[in-house]
């Protein structure tokens, strides 16, 4: 478990201001589907990931629990919660910080998903099931770092597991279930290789960053960074108030989240920006309007807005881009807004000119006269 104050706080990284959205709304909502952070080295990316997990709040968990079972939805518990409560065992509750678990690039399959003893199975007629990192990164924040360099397989059953938000195990005619809700992250050096497209598209969010160029903020990197070597606890107080008001806003917006609205309108805007922009596939639209529930929760708004929209678009599509205008450029928030309101004016346009050609097809139709 990780000592907070031996943690950098999140509210303290200089800059990287999409990084940190990324981050902030995948923990408001973790169906969303992780972030994918590409940069050079030394650019906070381990240090946002670490930060974002001492950040968030305590969550209540059935006490012995390998898969950090939630009491309070027993529609989701494992198998090994669902036995427990049909046997007749007391599930005591207990409250738990939010696990961060850091995956090894050396990671194997068995490692990564748990194993069954079939031997054990067979001989004395029990299921017995190793938990593997899913098992302990459930309700938790899964970090891969050099996430590039992890076997493909690996990183598909990790993908798969956060879409689905469950692990099945099965060998020999033997299973096993358990929730797999995670907020997962990966990070990378685009130098050391990239990962390949069916992959990097699995990636709900993605976002390039690179070393800040201002030499104020340079400056105060290196003096938050020597106060925080010279005293952490010192420094943890320091920051502790803005720590807290972002937890609190986070909290917040994770009960709310699944209350947001969104119109048609909301959708067509999707949908037409993503076809304006030639994005394979559906998987980015879906992203774009959790994304933006996320951000309006996380402003304590009810509905989304053209906004939302923007600023969820401008994480889920750099890496699905691969044709046109914005070709290996980035999208600002600015320049989607401002598609958004071409493309809604242009169908405003539409409309209203199929209204006047039907209103003056109806004038030329002749009046048919009674028998």
């Amino acid at each position: 478990m990780m000592n907070t104050r031996s943690i950098y706080p999140f509210t303290a990284i200089v800059g990287q201001e999409r990084m940190k959205r990324a981050l902030i709304l995948n923990a408001v909502d973790q169906r969303i589907g992780g972030v994918l952070i590409r940069g050079e080295r030394g650019t906070a990316k381990s240090t946002a990931a670490r930060a974002m997990a001492a950040l968030l709040p305590e969550i209540e968990v059935i006490a012995e629990s390998p898969f950090n079972d939630d009491p309070h939805t027993p529609q989701s518990w494992s198998d090994w919660a669902k036995e427990h409560k049909s046997s007749g065992q007391d599930l005591k509750v207990v409250k738990r910080k939010i696990g961060f678990i850091d995956l090894p690039v050396s990671a194997t399959e068995d490692r990564v998903v748990g194993t069954l003893d079939i031997e054990k199975a067979i001989k004395q007629g029990e299921k017995h099931f190793e938990p593997g990192v899913l098992a302990a990164a459930n309700r938790g924040l899964l970090y891969i770092d050099e996430v590039n360099l992890l076997d493909d397989h690996v990183v598909d059953l990790l993908l798969d597991s956060a879409a689905m938000g469950v692990n099945i195990v099965e060998r020999e005619g033997i299973s096993f279930t358990h929730p797999a809700r995670f907020i997962l992250i990966g990070t990378m050096n685009p130098e050391e290789g990239d990962l390949r497209p069916q992959l990097l598209d699995r990636f709900a969010l993605a976002v390039d960053i690179h070393g800040i160029r201002d030499a104020r903020q340079r400056v105060q990197i290196m003096e938050r960074n020597l106060k925080f070597e010279g005293n952490p606890d010192e420094f943890y107080k320091e920051w502790e108030p803005k720590e807290k008001e972002l937890a609190n806003k986070i909290i917040a917006a994770r009960e709310v989240v699944d209350n947001v609205e969104y119109t048609s309108r909301d959708l067509v805007s999707i949908a037409a920006l993503t076809s304006s922009l030639q994005v394979d596939g559906h998987r980015g639209d879906l992203v774009i309007l959790k994304t933006a529930r996320a951000q309006a929760a996380f402003d304590a708004r009810k509905a989304i807005t053209d906004l939302d929209i923007a600023i969820a678009a401008e994480l889920a599509l750099p890496h699905r881009i691969k044709r046109g205008p914005f070709h290996q450029t980035e999208i600002t928030v600015a320049e989607l807004q401002e598609r958004i309101a071409e493309m809604q004016q242009q169908a405003a346009a539409k409309g209203e000119s199929e209204v006047e050609a039907e209103e003056e097809s109806e004038e030329k139709e002749p009046v048919k006269k009674k028998a």
